[in-house]
């Protein structure tokens, strides 16, 4: 199982009370990266509870109690309410309890597809689908056979492999306020010292923060709020 809390540690300019930078390692940089990856519907699902600004949700709630009388036959509204990531990287620490996706995944084929049915020997089709019962493009059948891809991460003990997910271990990340994802150095953290223009240090506070589903949720609310997603999220700004 992916870690249930990823730690980061914050660095706190008290007197402006904003996040200059946090440090993070390869989990929490993995699952940033990652939610590029979710694909919008996905993304309205997980934050419509807490509050989601704009019309978004709205759409989302229509669509669900869509009756599906209107629905073409082809088309199924699991693949827009709950449509699946298309990038299949091993070894990401989720943290989204409501979006962990199966080390399985389903896909279903007509009858008369290659490998299946009556013509595993020659003929049939090579159309495949993630929605049970689309229409085959070919031969028209509903497509109800089941085939199924395994991940990765299957045998797997859970853990993130050094070669999985993102970005490389053994390796401390920057990330700043707005997200902007950089190695960490020596150097990196003086130059952006100099830029925020810190005369204080006595100012500045470190704090380890332990992310969850909760405060990932915020995070991801915030990401589509405002550009200073950290300092809103830990310090409610």
């Amino acid at each position: 199982m992916a870690p249930s809390k990823v730690s980061v540690k914050l660095l706190i300019e008290t007197k402006g009370r904003k996040v200059l930078f946090a440090e993070a390692g390869k989990d929490f940089v993995d699952f940033l990266f990652y939610l590029l990856s979710l694909p919008l519907g996905s993304v309205v699902k997980l934050v419509r509870e807490e509050s989601m600004c704009g019309c978004l949700s709205d759409l989302y709630e229509s669509i669900e109690n869509l009756n599906e009388a209107y629905v073409q036959e082809n088309q199924n509204k699991k693949s827009v309410l709950n449509p699946t990531s298309q990038l299949r990287v091993s070894g990401i620490p989720l943290l989204l309890s409501d979006h962990r996706e199966s080390t399985t995944r389903e896909f279903y084929t007509c009858p008369s597809s290659r490998g299946v049915g009556p013509n595993f020997h020659g003929g049939g089709h090579n159309y495949m689908s993630d929605v049970k019962n689309m229409t085959c493009p070919s031969c028209q059948a509903k497509m109800t056979n089941v085939w199924s891809y395994v991940s990765p991460t299957a045998a797997s003990t859970g853990t993130v492999a050094e070669g999985g997910g993102f970005v490389k271990g053994v390796v401390t990340y920057m990330i700043m306020d707005n997200l902007e994802v950089t190695p960490m150095s020596t150097i990196s953290s003086l130059t952006l010292l100099n830029k925020f223009k810190v005369k204080d240090v006595g100012a500045l506070e470190e704090k380890v923060v332990n992310l969850g589903a909760d405060e990932v949720l915020k995070l991801l609310k915030a990401s589509l709020e405002c550009k200073t997603v950290l300092s809103t999220v830990f310090l409610g700004n």
